[in-house]
């Protein structure tokens, strides 16, 4: 492939060695993002009808906000790190540099198709990589923006987009990257994993998992049902880490339904359709999907479409059965099953229905409730008492585990994950300890009396 040498070529040169000339781009990057905020909200509108508010505060800001604290650190996170030395390097200086890895694959999504697609390209930038980024050919309007601004700031050597469909993605994975990061379905990061260890290429793989939601019976129940109407139905549902599914006590389930049922026509109105804060289906594909995970299920809230649009209304469904089209995978709308538990071993049977998911909310006034679920069951990241805003601190790694993910980002750990960690000790000369060197006979039991030798 013709870019990928070309970068190579360009990597190969160093300039992207030099931390200066990465400010320097990030800062262009920063001014044009800034200067076309209004045609990316009008680009991802028109794609799924994104409300301007989500777009501005999951898309644009939340990107700018990566940039902002990126530039701010990018020379203490760039510089060689000193490390204390051990008993048999005296004398020394122990350090840890970070290495650019080199070409690096970004695949984007189409659920957050900027964001998505930018805070993992300026983290590779900074580090010092060439990178590819692939949008998603679902969000079109969005892919021939992301594509603008990336020809406007960048060299096609140093970061270039690549639009097209399964074949190009399919293309782009058989080629020799020296990093590939992902964001999508379990599905197709099995088959980017698969495609990378070909090559021996490293990867993080940002995917989802079937996320539940736990409300017992000390919950603060209208405060919960707000918290999880928010976090659910922002961008329709469709957000790898919103609530997919509620296990409700069975003392409280009655209550919560009701308090679900008036948040959402708080948040939305009595005519959802018309709200302008509502996004819709991505798809017609999506979409049809969707509407048929609800065939044969007991609808207590909504469940209204209108095909033109790729509208569905937000939809609570009672008690889906496990082996059920709505169970079985990630939903990935607007679509809340919700199903009464009696007790832990309720919970238990549930969870361990589904692999690791990407993130688990707990709603409840019981500190030793909260934690027996933190510590017995694995997940990718999560809240107490709310949904999603684990992602708003940038301080936290975001990642999965298992079937959810490999590796985790934001803030400072994007930096880390596209740079190689190198190790390099520099030994002094005017001392070399006879201990390491044979004939080893004099120096047995030395080793064997010298605590924290290595």
């Amino acid at each position: 492939m013709r870019i990928l040498e070309e970068q190579r070529d360009f990597f190969s040169k160093q300039k992207t060695k030099d931390v200066s000339f990465r400010k320097v781009a990030l800062k262009r990057l920063y001014k044009e993002i800034v200067a076309r905020e209004g045609d990316i909200a009008e680009a991802i509108y028109r794609d799924f009808k994104k409300p301007k508010f989500e777009t501005l505060a999951a898309e644009t800001q939340f990107v700018l906000a990566e940039l902002k604290l990126t530039l701010h650190n990018i020379d203490q996170w760039a510089s060689p790190e000193r490390k204390s030395g051990t008993f048999i390097n005296w004398p020394s200086s122990d350090w840890i540099y970070k290495e650019p890895y080199g070409a690096v694959l970004i695949i984007a999504p189409w659920n957050y198709p900027f964001q998505l697609a930018f805070a993992p390209m300026i983290a590779a930038v900074a580090a010092g990589n060439t990178v590819v980024v692939k949008p998603s050919e679902v969000t079109p309007h969005t892919a021939s923006i992301i594509s603008e601004i990336i020809s406007a700031v960048f060299v096609p050597e140093h970061v270039t987009v690549v639009e097209g469909g399964v074949e190009v993605s399919q293309d782009l994975l058989a080629q020799k990257w020296d990093y590939i990061f992902f964001t999508g379905s379990t599905r197709v990061g099995q088959i980017v994993y698969e495609a990378a260890a070909k090559h021996l290429t490293p990867v993080t793989l940002e995917l989802g998992g079937k996320n539940p939601t736990i409300v017992d019976e000390t919950a603060s129940i209208n405060l919960a049902a707000k918290r999880i109407v928010w976090g659910k139905f922002l961008n329709a549902g469709q957000t790898c880490i919103a609530t997919d599914y509620i296990l409700v006590h069975k003392e409280v389930k009655n209550k919560l339904v009701a308090a679900l049922k008036h948040n959402i026509t708080k948040c939305y109105g009595e005519n959802i359709e018309q709200s302008p804060d509502f996004s819709r289906t991505v798809s017609k594909a999506h979409f049809e999907g969707l509407k048929d995970m609800l065939k044969g299920e007991e609808i207590l809230f909504g469940g209204n479409s209108n095909n033109e649009d790729n509208y569905l209304e937000p939809t609570i469904v009672n008690e889906p059965k496990l082996d059920s089209k709505l169970m079985k995978g990630e939903i990935f709308g607007p679509i809340l099953p919700i199903i009464a538990y009696t007790n832990e071993d309720d919970i238990e049977r549930h969870l361990s229905n589904y692999g690791k998911p990407l993130a688990t909310y707990i709603f409840s006034n019981r500190k030793a409730f909260q934690k027996k679920i933190i510590n017995r069951y694995s997940f990718g990241g999560g809240a107490i008492n709310d949904t999603v805003i684990q992602i708003t601190n940038k301080k936290l790694p975001f990642g999965g585990v298992g079937t959810s993910g490999i590796g985790a980002y934001h803030g400072k750990r994007s930096f880390d994950l596209f740079s190689h960690q190198k190790s390099i000790i520099k030994k002094a000369n005017w001392f070399d300890a006879p201990l390491r060197y044979p004939p080893y006979n004099l120096s047995m039991n030395l080793v064997k009396k010298i605590k924290y030798l290595f």
